[in-house]
């Protein structure tokens, strides 16, 4: 009997911490710690949000739902639009923008269609350990779909990037489902640069806006150099857990759901968490738009921090009733438009170095904190986690361009490069016969384990 009342007590305190914890928990809180960000790297955001929300737009030329001030992007710039009809649902709607005003090819991606079938399907193909990539684990469904748009753009994009000098950024960019696929992408693209015409690994970015759990952690820290995550406040879905295909899955069973993540969470050790390879993470640097404050009413003006967390990265869903509506990419673009002005105003008034200065410094400032996020990794124990001297041959960071005295290695470190993709090919994909990279396991029915 007293041992009955004892685990029972040992329970109820349980349950009692996890829900103490869960209540005054805030979104906040996971970015406590971070610096602030600055008006020269964040904003191109809210310009990226505009052009994601025009895919919604079936006519630029005669949108049905401007966001505040328009879209300010030039119809004649779009250069394609893809439906889900030509997509066959295999990857959801996309276009392709050319922005010469502010020298960019932007591939942007809806979000989820909860009215389409086909963007279940993407995110229900996965399993817990069903696809390795590049010395991590991926989401399956996900890495479907980024290979299926490369193959389909990736001329396209050449040609584009070719025509216009070469010097022009490509953007990936998408926002909820589609985060998830730009930002594979991305890391596809980087590895397989060729297909893109050779464009530089600082010409590749990918912004995920409400991002999804898509790579394992030392992906997520790896790639962090060429991906930035873009969440507002008490967002769900970067938060989530539980693999996405789990919550779907186990929709007629929330409450047992919930209570396995209550005893998760409160007995399960955070090093633990960390340890296992196949647990999905949102990718790249993170972005956090703060807006509201612990025990506050009503929205303050927002700002924007930003780190390549290792621990903390989202961890803990926040018991909000923004958690949904901090999800939606109208309020995502507004919010950080106001941001944007917010840390202009702010900077304009405190400028004491040269704007180029600036920018320089705060380059150095991201390829310091990548690489101490890096080796933060390793001294954790992540597995697959490389340091940076260890990193691939060709993985060139976000710096200044070499001058012309750079030493000769860079030749061989070019070609080094495409042998290591050349094995990843081998290992991930095969060519049919009309020459298109599929998927192993797609063909064979069988995954990594």
């Amino acid at each position: 009997m007293s041992i009955g009342c004892g685990a029972e007590c040992v329970f109820l305190l349980g349950c009692s911490r996890w829900a103490w914890k869960r209540c005054t928990y805030v979104g906040s809180d996971d970015s406590a710690t971070w610096p602030a960000a600055t008006h020269d790297e964040f904003d191109p955001v809210p310009r990226i949000c505009r052009v994601i929300l025009a895919v919604y737009e079936s006519d630029l030329r005669n949108p049905q739902f401007p966001p505040d001030g328009g879209y300010r992007l030039d119809p004649d710039w779009v250069i394609k639009r893809v439906t889900y009809k030509e997509t066959l649902g295999r990857a959801p709607p996309y276009l392709i923008y050319c922005d010469h005003d502010h020298r960019e090819i932007v591939l942007a991606i809806r979000g989820l269609n909860l009215k389409k079938d086909s963007d279940y399907k993407v995110l229900l193909d996965n399993k817990l350990g069903m696809q390795m990539f590049d010395g991590g684990y991926v989401h399956h469904g996900l890495l479907k779909s980024a290979i299926y748009v490369l193959n389909q753009e990736s001329d396209t994009l050449r040609r584009l990037w070719i025509e216009n000098g070469k010097s022009y950024r490509m953007v990936f960019a998408g926002h909820s489902l589609g985060s998830g696929v730009a930002a594979l992408l991305t890391v596809v693209a980087v590895n397989h640069r060729d297909k893109l015409g050779g464009v530089p690994r600082s010409l590749i970015s990918c912004y995920a806006v409400a991002p999804a759990r898509c790579m394992s952690l030392n992906l997520a820290v790896k790639y962090a150099d060429v991906v930035q995550s873009v969440v507002l406040q008490d967002d769900f879905l970067p938060r989530t857990p539980t693999p996405l295909e789990d919550i779907f899955t186990s929709i007629f069973c929330l409450p047992c759901l919930l209570f396995l993540i209550c005893l998760r969470d409160t007995f399960l050790p955070e090093d633990r968490k960390l340890r296992d390879p196949r647990r999905l993470y949102a990718p790249g640097r993170m972005y956090h738009i703060v807006e509201r404050k612990f025990c506050r009413c009503g929205r303050f003006p927002p700002e924007v921090r930003t780190a390549i967390p290792v621990e903390g990265r989202f961890e803990h869903i926040v018991l909000s009733c923004n958690a949904t509506s901090d999800h939606a990419i109208v309020w995502i673009e507004r919010e950080a438009e106001k941001a944007l002005i917010t840390m202009k105003e702010s900077s304009g008034e405190t400028v004491t170095t040269a704007p180029n200065v600036q920018r320089l410094e705060r380059m150095q400032t991201h390829e310091k904190e990548h690489k101490d996020a890096l080796e933060r990794a390793v001294t954790l124990h992540i597995p697959h986690a490389v340091a940076p001297e260890d990193e691939r041959p060709g993985d060139e960071k976000m710096a200044p361009q070499p001058d012309e005295n750079e030493h000769p290695s860079a030749t061989s470190r070019s070609k080094g490069e495409t042998a290591d993709w050349n094995l990843l090919v081998e290992k991930l994909f095969r060519k049919t016969e009309s020459g298109n990279l599929v998927l192993v396991g797609e063909a064979t029915g069988e995954h990594d384990p």
